[in-house]
């Protein structure tokens, strides 16, 4: 059976049912995407050692958690509901960059970023991840040129 990634959409309770860590693991691929676009797209002339320790500095757990800890007031009852899984979800060894609540909140925003990728809520997520480039645009640009 071959797999569509535009056709083949996990329904919210599917998606519901997934455990957080899996949602986790997804949307940190997704939110890592939209940084290195909105990287590459601001800085279209930089070089990839760059870019990466740029996107490097947005990836992790400490952004994160500072990026839906801002969020968190817009957040709907159903995404705090899934933020709350993330967070709450036992993952083992946390990376030497962070502390343990910086890295369940990441968690947990990644989970919601998966959530609303693989529901495909697109509209929610755009905005959500538009927002924090604006938060980035006020405290730490992505546009690193200038």
């Amino acid at each position: 059976m071959e797999f569509d990634l535009f056709k083949d959409k996990f329904t919210i309770k599917d998606a519901k049912q997934l455990n957080p860590l899996v949602l986790a693991f997804i949307g940190d691929a997704v939110y890592e995407v939209f940084i290195r676009t909105l990287l590459v797209d601001n800085n279209r002339n930089m070089c990839v050692h760059k870019l990466h320790v740029n996107a490097i500095e947005h990836v992790k757990a400490h952004g994160q958690s500072q990026y839906i800890k801002e969020f968190m007031p817009m957040l709907e009852e159903e995404e705090k509901y899934i933020f709350k899984r993330g967070r709450n979800a036992k993952s083992g060894t946390v990376p030497k960059n962070a502390d343990l609540q910086e890295y369940r909140f990441a968690t947990g925003f990644e989970a919601l970023v998966g959530f609303l990728y693989l529901t495909e809520q697109t509209e929610r997520l755009n905005y959500m991840l538009n927002h924090i480039a604006g938060l980035n645009d006020n405290g730490g640009s992505l546009d690193y040129e200038s």
